[in-house]
C-alpha cells in the first residue's frame, strides 16, 4: 500500500498527529475556561458579590460549579437558618449560564479541530482527540479547585428593613428586582430578628475529588452532544447511521433549547430596563438564565417538580414563592399551581408546545429523504419515499 493510499483511507492506518492533537486540546480547553471565567466574573460583579469577598476565588468556585463540581461552605451560619449538617453540606447548584458558555466554546473549537484534521480521522483518533481534551480540562479544574477558596463576610444588617434597597414602605419591605416581601413586622422578632444583627464570616472551598469527577463527566458529555448535534463535522467511516438518524433530532433539540435561552435573556434585559437595580437582574440572568428557562420547559409540558424552602432565609422569598415552596405543604410545583398565583403562566404551556413543534419541524427538515445503498454488483441506488431509483 502506498503512502497516498493510506492518506485517502482516512488516516486509519497512520498514527494520530500528536502535535495537532495537543495544540487543539490546549486551544479548546483554554478558550472554554476563559469564557466560563469571564461569564462568572461578570455575573458576580453585576450581583455585587465582590463587595463581600475577593472576586477571583469566587469566580474559580463558580466555574467549578458550572463544570459539575461542588463547593463546601464552612463557618458559623446558624444565624442564617442553617444548623447541624445543613451548615456543613456541599453546594451543588450549577450556574448553567457559565456552563453554557463553556460548552459552546469547547464544542465549537473541538468540532473545528475535527474539520481541519489533516488526512481525516478514524475512530481511534477521534477517541484520542476527545480524551486529550477531557484530560486537559480535568487537569485545569484541579487548578481551579486549588484556587477556589476564600472567606465571604455576610452582613445581616443589609437584610433588615433599614438596609434593604427601597426601604420599608407602608405596606412592608420591597426589594427591587425581587418584589414585595409583605409585612415583616410580626416575623422579625421571632424568625428574622437574628438576621439583622448577624455578621458571619463564611468560608468556601471547592471539593477536589467531586469536582474532578464532575468535570470529567461534564466535558465528555459536552463533546458527545457536540459530535451528535453537528451536521457538518465528518464522522469516521461506518458511522453513517449516526449522521442520518441521530444528528437531525439532536441538532434540532439543541437549536430549540438555545433559542429558548436567547428568549430568556431578552426577557431579562427587558425587565432590567424598568428595575431600580438593573445590574442585579442582568447578573442573575447571566449566571442563571438557562436554569430558569430549562426548568420552565418541563413545567410547560405539565411535568411536576418537587421543591421546598426551609430555614430562616426561606422567609425572605418573595411572594408567591414563599407559599409555592412551603415545606409544610408537601405539594409538587406544577403549572396549575403557578397559574393559581398568576394566570399569565399558562403562556408557558403555549411556548413549550411551540418549542416542541419547532423541534419536530427542524428534525423533519434536516433528516435526509433517503439513503444510498450499494448492491453486490457495485451499482448504487437511492432508496427513498418514492421508491428505488438507480444512480451512477
Amino acid at each position: 500500500m502506498s503512502a497516498a493510499t493510506a492518506v485517502v483511507d482516512g488516516g486509519r492506518g497512520a498514527r494520530p498527529p500528536w502535535r495537532h492533537v495537543l495544540l487543539s486540546a490546549v486551544s479548546c480547553v483554554s478558550w472554554a475556561l476563559i469564557g466560563m471565567a469571564g461569564t462568572a466574573a461578570l455575573g458576580l460583579h453585576l450581583l455585587r458579590a465582590d463587595a463581600a469577598g475577593s472576586l477571583g476565588p469566587m469566580t474559580a468556585a463558580a466555574v467549578a460549579l458550572g463544570a459539575g463540581g461542588t463547593v463546601r461552605p464552612s463557618g458559623d451560619v446558624s444565624a442564617f437558618g442553617l444548623h447541624g449538617a445543613q451548615a456543613h453540606t456541599a453546594v451543588e447548584i450549577t450556574p448553567l449560564g457559565v456552563s453554557l458558555v463553556g460548552a459552546l466554546l469547547l464544542s465549537w473549537l473541538f468540532l473545528r479541530s475535527l474539520r481541519t484534521a489533516p488526512f481525516g480521522f478514524g475512530p481511534g483518533e477521534l477517541l484520542v482527540r476527545a480524551g486529550a481534551v477531557v484530560a486537559l480540562f480535568v487537569a485545569m479544574l484541579g487548578g481551579l479547585a486549588w484556587a477556589g477558596h476564600d472567606v465571604v463576610t455576610l452582613d445581616g444588617s443589609s437584610l433588615g428593613p433599614d438596609g434593604l434597597p427601597g426601604g420599608a414602605g407602608p405596606g412592608g419591605v420591597r426589594i427591587p428586582g425581587v418584589g414585595d416581601l409583605g409585612d415583616l413586622g410580626g416575623l422579625l422578632p421571632d424568625r428574622i430578628g437574628g438576621l439583622v444583627d448577624a455578621k458571619a464570616a463564611v468560608g468556601f472551598t471547592v471539593d477536589t475529588a467531586p469536582t474532578l469527577l464532575g468535570g470529567l463527566g461534564w466535558s465528555a458529555g459536552v463533546l458527545l452532544i457536540a459530535l451528535l448535534a453537528s451536521r457538518r463535522t465528518p464522522l469516521p467511516r461506518g458511522w453513517d447511521a449516526v449522521h442520518r438518524v441521530v444528528r437531525p433530532a439532536v441538532s434540532a433539540l439543541v437549536a430549540v433549547l438555545l433559542v429558548a435561552v436567547a428568549a430568556g435573556l431578552a426577557a431579562a434585559a427587558y425587565a432590567a430596563l424598568g428595575d431600580d437595580h438593573p445590574g442585579r437582574v442582568l447578573g442573575a440572568a447571566v449566571l442563571g438564565a438557562p436554569d430558569g428557562v430549562w426548568l420552565g420547559v418541563p413545567l410547560g409540558l405539565f411535568v411536576p417538580w418537587d421543591g421546598a424552602a426551609t430555614g430562616g432565609l426561606a422567609h425572605l422569598l418573595p411572594a408567591p414563592l414563599d407559599r409555592l415552596l412551603d415545606a409544610h405543604s408537601g405539594r409538587p410545583v406544577t403549572l396549575g399551581r403557578l397559574a393559581e398565583l398568576d394566570g399569565r403562566v399558562w403562556l408557558l404551556a403555549v411556548a413549550a408546545a411551540l418549542m416542541m413543534l419547532l423541534a419536530g419541524v427542524l428534525t423533519a427538515v434536516r433528516t435526509p429523504l433517503g439513503t444510498r445503498v450499494r448492491s453486490s454488483a457495485g451499482a448504487e441506488f437511492a432508496a427513498g419515499p418514492g421508491g428505488v431509483a438507480a444512480g451512477p
